[in-house]
C-alpha cells in the first residue's frame, strides 16, 4: 500500500513538472498569431493582438511583425490631454521608472494602437492615437499620431499635429508644439523648445545638449 502511494506521489509530481516545462516551452516557441495578456505568449513572429495593457504581473513580449493594441482607455485620454495642452511645457517624465530593455516589450516592425501603456521598445513604425502614456518607452524609427506623441526616448522622426513631447530625442520633431529636454536635431512647429533654446517655426540643437 505504501509503495502504491509513493508511486502515485512520484507520478503526480513528475506530471506537474512536465506540465510546467511544457508551458514554458510553449511560451518560448514563436507564434504566428497571438493574443495578450497571456502567460503562454512571449514570442511572436507575425501578429500580436493586445486587448488591454498589463500593469501588475507584466510579462515582456517580443514581436517580429505587427503589434496591435485595442485598449479602450485610449479613447478617453485625448480629451483629457486637450484640456492640458496649454500646460504641455510642464509635462514631465520624471516619475517614470527607467527600465532595462530585457524587461520591456520589443516590437520589431509596426506598432498600431489606441494607446500604449506598457514599457515598450519599438524598432520601426509606431502609430498611436494617444501615443505612450505613463510608462517608459523607447522608439527607434518613425512615430506618427493624429494628436500627441509622448516619448521617454526617441531616435528618428516624431510627427503629431498638436504636440510632440519627449525626454531624450535624436532626430526630427514636427508638430504645432515641440518640446524635448535632451534634444539633438531639428524641431519644426509653431513653438519649439529644447535644452538649449526656445524658438518659433524652426529650432535646432546638434551639440552640447542637456545630459
Amino acid at each position: 500500500m505504501k509503495t502504491r502511494i509513493l508511486l502515485i506521489t512520484v507520478f503526480f509530481v513528475n506530471s506537474l513538472v512536465y506540465a510546467s516545462d511544457t508551458i514554458k516551452a510553449d511560451s518560448l516557441k514563436p507564434k504566428i498569431i497571438a493574443a495578450s495578456p497571456s502567460k503562454n505568449t512571449s514570442n511572436v513572429n507575425g501578429i500580436l493582438f493586445k486587448y488591454f495593457d498589463e500593469e501588475e504581473g507584466f510579462t515582456p513580449k517580443k514581436v517580429n511583425g505587427l503589434g496591435m493594441g485595442f485598449n479602450l482607455v485610449g479613447i478617453f485620454i485625448p480629451p483629457l490631454l486637450l484640456f492640458n495642452l496649454p500646460g504641455a511645457d510642464h509635462w514631465s517624465f520624471n516619475s517614470y521608472e527607467i527600465m532595462p530593455r530585457e524587461r520591456m516589450n520589443k516590437i520589431n516592425g509596426v506598432q498600431l494602437s489606441l494607446i500604449n501603456m506598457e514599457p515598450t521598445v519599438t524598432n520601426g513604425l509606431e502609430v498611436n492615437i494617444s501615443s505612450n502614456i505613463g510608462v517608459y518607452t523607447v522608439t527607434n524609427g518613425v512615430s506618427v499620431s493624429p494628436l500627441f506623441n509622448m516619448h521617454d526616448e526617441i531616435k528618428g522622426v516624431s510627427v503629431a499635429p498638436l504636440a510632440n513631447v519627449g525626454q531624450k530625442c535624436r532626430g526630427i520633431q514636427i508638430g504645432l508644439y515641440n518640446k524635448c529636454n535632451d534634444f539633438r536635431g531639428i524641431q519644426i512647429g509653431a513653438w519649439n523648445e529644447n535644452g538649449k533654446r526656445k524658438l518659433p517655426l524652426i529650432n535646432w540643437n546638434f551639440k552640447g545638449s542637456k545630459q
